[in-house]
Formats: C-alpha cells, structure tokens, sequence
C-alpha cells in the first residue's frame, strides 16, 4: 500500500489506452500496400508497447539495424498520424480510476516514450486527458524510458518530490523507471507486455490486473466521504 502521495503517473500505450488497433493498421497498410497480405491484429497487439521496432518486426521481421529501418519507420509514422485517433480508446475502469483520484484530490499525469508529435493531438483528442496535470513524451526532456529523467520533469511540473508520486505502467521498462526516479512502482499486467510475461521478474512494488485495483493500494488516502 502506498501512502502520503501527491500524484499517480501513467504510462499511455498499454495502460490508460488502448491504441494496438491503430498502431497494427499502420502497420498493416504498409503490408497491403505493398500487396502482402494484411496480418491479424493478434499478431500485433503483444507488441505494441514496442511502438515502431515493435509494429515494423511484426509486419515485416526487420530490425532497428536493418538498413532499410529508418525509411519504413517513417512511412509508418505517417501511416500512423492519419490514423492514430479513429480505434483508440481508453481500457476499461480507466476513466472511473481518473474520477477516483480526483476525488481523492490526487495529482495525475503521463510519462510516455511515444513522442510528442502523436502525443500532443491524441491527448487532445480524448476529454480523458484535459485533467491531466502533466504530460510527457519521448522527445520531452534529453532521455526516455527507461532513463529516470522522464518521471523525474514530470515530478517537477507537479512540484511534487519523486518519493510522492506513483508510477504505473505496463513493461518493464516503466518499472525500472520508476525505480530509478525513487517512485513506488505498479506493474499494469493488463497490458501490451510483448514477450515478456514473467512481470514478477520486474521488481516493481506491486502489480495490478485491472486499473481499479489501484485504489487498493491508495486506501490509506483519503476517500470522497471523508472529504
């Protein structure tokens, strides 16, 4: 259980929303495109916490360090743009979460490695996001996860120290994070988790099978009827 907190930050992908169904058609258009046939979202969906790396692997079996990475990495993110708000959503409970820490009078924010160019407009997108007290993506500060620098620009924008805030996300690298900015840790294992499954292993301080099972673990703060 953690106690005297502030805020709770978020990862995006995998943990507030469910993109894998844009994230896998702009993928799958380069596919089509190409007059390949057109891959299951199932194939997709585990490896989308990977963003690019991950969609491209799926899609074509290619590597960051084959040749041809960085000119389909730009075709999918164009692919992407034109598509990234039409089959996104929030999980479910995701939004009741957010009401429940308001409520509670908790701080929230987002600490993400998509950069900004998709973050700024699909944030904007969703009402989820206009209580957000904090947004930051990949290209935000000089680092991205699963560098602490991230989590640690966010703190500051709630003017909060690390030690007061909570840190959610769905791959290990948001734990390491997490750990490294001196944040309590939360392994979201509803998520992506891409091929690694054994979220035990990550060292987080606990671990969630649904977003509201969080509040069990914020029972120590204060609740709307003792407000």
């Amino acid at each position: 259980m953690f106690t005297d907190i502030g805020a709770v930050l978020f990862d995006l992908d995998g943990t507030l929303i469910d993109s894998a169904p844009d994230l896998g058609a702009a993928a799958d258009k380069m596919r089509t495109d190409r007059g390949l046939a057109s891959l299951p979202l199932a194939l997709y969906r585990p490896m989308t916490g990977s963003g690019a790396r991950g969609m491209l692997g799926v899609a074509f079996g290619v590597t960051p360090e084959h040749p041809d990475f960085p000119v389909l990495r730009e075709e999918f993110f164009t692919n992407y743009e034109a598509c990234m708000t039409r089959r996104t959503f929030a999980f479910d409970e995701v939004a009741e979460l957010i009401q429940a820490l308001l409520a509670r009078r908790l701080a929230w924010g987002v600490v993400t490695n998509k950069a900004s160019r998709f973050t700024d407009p699909l944030t904007r997108s969703m009402p989820l996001f206009a209580t957000a007290s904090a947004v930051i993506s990949g290209d935000t500060t000089p680092h991205s996860k699963p560098h602490p620098e991230p989590l640690l620009e966010a703190a500051r924008r709630l003017r909060l120290a690390p030690e007061k805030c909570v840190y959610v996300g769905d791959d290990e690298r948001d734990v390491v994070a997490g750990l490294a900015a001196g944040m309590g840790t939360v392994a979201a294992t509803y998520g992506y988790l891409g091929n690694r499954t054994d979220t035990a292993q990550w060292g987080a301080h606990a671990a969630i099978a649904s977003p509201l099972q969080l509040l069990q673990l914020l029972q120590g703060l204060q609740s709307p009827a003792m407000t």
